[in-house]
This record gives C-alpha cells, sequence and structure tokens, in this order.
C-alpha cells in the first residue's frame, strides 16, 4: 500500500513493528525523537487510521499523614483498647494518653461495644484481634502498592478517615500499529516524501486587509500599556458628542456642512439630570450664551471617539483609569487624498492624581515607537475641550516633511467638573488611516479602499 509519510511517521512505524506496543516514553527512547515530534507524529497516524492509542489507569496506594501515624503507633482505637487492657482507667487519663485522637478513638470504642463506662471509669469489654483498616495499613507501610492488591472492605473503612489514604492515579497510553500500518513498507532515501521547496501554483489565500492590520496592531500596543479597551455606539446624542465636550451649540463643526444628523431623530434621555444643570450651566457661564436642550437631543453620527470615553468618565467617575476606544466615525467633508467621510479613529484618556501633560507625551512617544515612528515632535494648538492642547507631528521621509497625526491635551475644567471628575484627565486621539499610510507608502488615503487586488496581494498578510 503507497502512503505519503513524514519521517517522523517513519520512524515510529519502525519502531513499533519491532516492539508491538509502546509508551510515548519509549518511542522517545527507540526513535530519537522529542516529545513533541512523538505527540505529533502519534496524532498524523491516528487521522490516517494507521496508530491506535489505548490509555488506562493504575491507581496506586499511600499512607497521609495520619495514616502514618496509625502505622508506626497503632490506629487511634487500637491506643485505646490497650490502654484499657489491663486495667479500666478514668476518663481524663485517657484524654490526657491520647490526646487530640481521643474522641474518634472513643467514638468508634462504644459504637462497636467494644468498652463500656461507669461514672468513674472506663472498662475494656472486646478486644478484637485485628480491627478494620489494620489489614491495608500493614500493607501499605511507607510503600506505595496497587489498589487491586489491598482487601476492599478494609480499605473502604480506611479511606472514610481523613489523611489516612493517598490515591494516586497514573495514566498511561500505549501505541500500536492497525493492520493497514503494518502492511506498509518503509523505504530509504525520498520515495514518497514531499519535496517542500518544489515549485507549487500561486493560491491567493483568506488574507486580512492591511488597514485590519493596522487596527489590530495599534489594539495590542495600547493594551500591552495597560490600557483597556472600551465600546460605544456609532449614533450618539449631540449632548455628549458636542456639549459634555465643552463644544458652543455655534461652533462650525456643529453645522451640517461638517456632521451628520440623522433627520428627526432627537434622545429622549441624553444624560442625568444633574449632568444637563451642570453643563448648562457651565456653557452659559464659559460661552456666554443660553444653552438649548434641543440642540443637545439632536442624534449624530459620531465625529470622533472621544464622546464614548468622557460618556464612560462621567458614570464611572474613576480615581485612576487608563482606556482607549477604537472604532469608526463620521465628518461630512469633501472626499479627498487625505479626507474621507468615514475612517477610523483611536482616542485614549489617562485619569490621575499626579497626571502631566509630560506623562502625555511620554505616551504618545512610546506609542509611535512601538509602531515603528521615531522622528516626533509637539507643537502648541488649540481645542475647545483641552487646555493645554498639542498636536503631534512626525517626519515622514518620503515625502520630507513633517505631518500632522493625533491631537492631545488635559481636559479643560469646564469639561469635568460638570461631570463630577476631580482628577486630571489626560486626552489624546487621531485618525487610523494617516498611521497606516505612513506605514505602508500611500499618498492617498482612498487606496485603502478602491479594492486594488495587485496591491492587496503584495501587501496584506496570509491568515
Amino acid at each position: 500500500m503507497s502512503q505519503v509519510l513524514h519521517e517522523i511517521e517513519k520512524k515510529i512505524i519502525t519502531s513499533l513493528k519491532n516492539n508491538e506496543k509502546q509508551t510515548p516514553e519509549n518511542l522517545e527512547k527507540s526513535t530519537n525523537l522529542s516529545p513533541d515530534q512523538i505527540r505529533r507524529g502519534i496524532e498524523w497516524l491516528k487521522l490516517k487510521g494507521l496508530a491506535i492509542v489505548t490509555e488506562s489507569q493504575a491507581i496506586s496506594l499511600s499512607l497521609g499523614k495520619n495514616g502514618l501515624e496509625s502505622f508506626h503507633k497503632g490506629l487511634p482505637e487500637r491506643r485505646l483498647l490497650d490502654l484499657l487492657k489491663n486495667e479500666s482507667k478514668k476518663l481524663q487519663d485517657l484524654q490526657k494518653d491520647l490526646g487530640n485522637v481521643f474522641g474518634p478513638a472513643m467514638g468508634l470504642a462504644r459504637k462497636n461495644n467494644w468498652v463500656d463506662a461507669s461514672e468513674e471509669k472506663i472498662f475494656l469489654k472486646n478486644y478484637p484481634s485485628e480491627l478494620p483498616g489494620e489489614k491495608t495499613l500493614k500493607q501499605i507501610g511507607e510503600n506505595k502498592i496497587s489498589k487491586n492488591e489491598i482487601d476492599a472492605d478494609d480499605l473502604s473503612f480506611i479511606l472514610k478517615r481523613p489523611d489516612f489514604i493517598i490515591e494516586n492515579v497514573i495514566k498511561t497510553k500505549e501505541i500500536s500499529l492497525t493492520d493497514i500500518a503494518k502492511s506498509i513498507e518503509i523505504t530509504a532515501g525520498l520515495s514518497g516524501e514531499i519535496n517542500v521547496e518544489s515549485k507549487v501554483p500561486d493560491v491567493f489565500v483568506a488574507r486580512t486587509h492591511p488597514l485590519k492590520d493596522t487596527i489590530d496592531e495599534i489594539r495590542e500596543i495600547f493594551v500591552t500599556l495597560g490600557f483597556t479597551e472600551i465600546i460605544g455606539s456609532m449614533t450618539q446624542p449631540s449632548f455628549w458628542n458636542f456639549d459634555a465636550l465643552f463644544t458652543p451649540q455655534d461652533h462650525p463643526a456643529r453645522e451640517l456642512q461638517d456632521t451628520f444628523y440623522l433627520d428627526g431623530i432627537s434622545a429622549k434621555k441624553i444624560g442625568t439630570s444633574e449632568q444637563i444643570k451642570k453643563i448648562s450651566e457651565s456653557h452659559k457661564k464659559g460661552w456666554r450664551y443660553n444653552w438649548d436642550i434641543n440642540e443637545a437631543r439632536k442624534m449624530v453620527l459620531r465625529t470622533h471617539t472621544t464622546c464614548v470615553t468622557i460618556k464612560h468618565l462621567a458614570e464611572n467617575k474613576p480615581d485612576e483609569a487608563r482606556v482607549f476606544s477604537l472604532g469608526r466615525v463620521f465628518r461630512n467633508e469633501k472626499v479627498s487624498y487625505k479626507h474621507l467621510v468615514e475612517f477610523n479613529q483611536i482616542e485614549g484618556i489617562v485619569v490621575g492624581k499626579n497626571a502631566t501633560l509630560r506623562d502625555l507625551m511620554g505616551i504618545q512617544q512610546e506609542f509611535y515607537r512601538r509602531i515603528g515612528i521615531t522622528k516626533i515632535k509637539f507643537w502648541p494648538t488649540f481645542f475647545p475641550y483641552t487646555e493645554p492642547s498639542l498636536q503631534t507631528m512626525v517626519y515622514n521621509d518620503r515625502l520630507e516633511k513633517w505631518v500632522e497625526l493625533f491631537g492631545m491635551g488635559i481636559f479643560r475644567p469646564e469639561v469635568t467638573k460638570p461631570l463630577g471628575i476631580t482628577k486630571p484627565v489626560l486626552a489624546w486621539g487621531g485618525g487610523i488611516e494617516r498611521i497606516a499610510m505612513l506605514k505602508y507608502g500611500l499618498d492617498d488615503v482612498r487606496e485603502f479602499y478602491n479594492n486594488n487586488l495587485s496591491w492587496l496581494r503584495s501587501t496584506t498578510k496570509c491568515q
């Protein structure tokens, strides 16, 4: 019979032909293969119907702490009977002689009618030549004995007693060949083997998209830096998308030309009455206009993922936190080589009593270093909800110029105080497509969505 066999399989079959039944450990010695090679070879042969694996287990018994003590000194009830063999004794004397085993010894002795008691003394009624369990203790001693060698009835009595008997379960495997395997002729050389270096046709198997690879890499970096991912809805009330972040209701970003509103849909519940009251007051005081709750109720496709983390902060009010949110966001912008109406964003926060802007810069530098970007600098900038604010700039070697990536800063008191957050909050966020463009050397963000198969096949990873 012709079979294509791996060299590992050949060695196992050859060894089993010489010695019909072997354990994996014996096969290791007879084939000079590693334990992992033996394990894999056996599984391969099983799948091909060439090997039989027989599993069995044996139970051996040894004495526990109390069992060893009873083996050397005698069972507690035997020691009690020995003390009464020549004369009756007072209860307190027996307690003193036997210590903490007096109780169980006396209980068994009375139950089996071996002793009796008067008002003052305990005296012997019967003295058995062999007590239940003594035979088992003598057989085992300080050795390990197969359970099959012990009298089952005598053993059952002693098994009920704590820490007298230890059961040791030993599982074994035996490997043997099927009749088909026995008929296989193992030949030397390359006959029947696969040449792994031979040319094969190109097969385009399932692959992950480069942008998905970048998203997964970013997620892994922040998780390994000690951050926890939080998830939020892609549709948000304007209250959390804008108002909670101290963005005034007349800000240009809230106009139809910049934001996608869900036509005719308003949120019934946008926050607690306390949150609404304090955010309203913050806007009135900071921006000096009459805040309109109906504007805050309007539903939008989120323009950033910061709305997810600010809501998380408001609901949990942590003293310390390291969280990030990663997902799609939407901007009503003209599509160009660097802008899309729908893209992916990573955004995160750190909450801590002693958190500083320098800590935030350090986190960003470490993130960029891990993703492979080393030329970084920070420029002062302005964002409505952070102060101070910085823009991360990274150097594009191919374009030979600095390009902007993440925005970052410390949440303003007008953002945190109305929500009951008392500790400093470091925040940052930015588009993932821009990082992916740097990573894959693209000048046009639209390339990620053009389904250029030749580029995808040359760039993506096989799964």
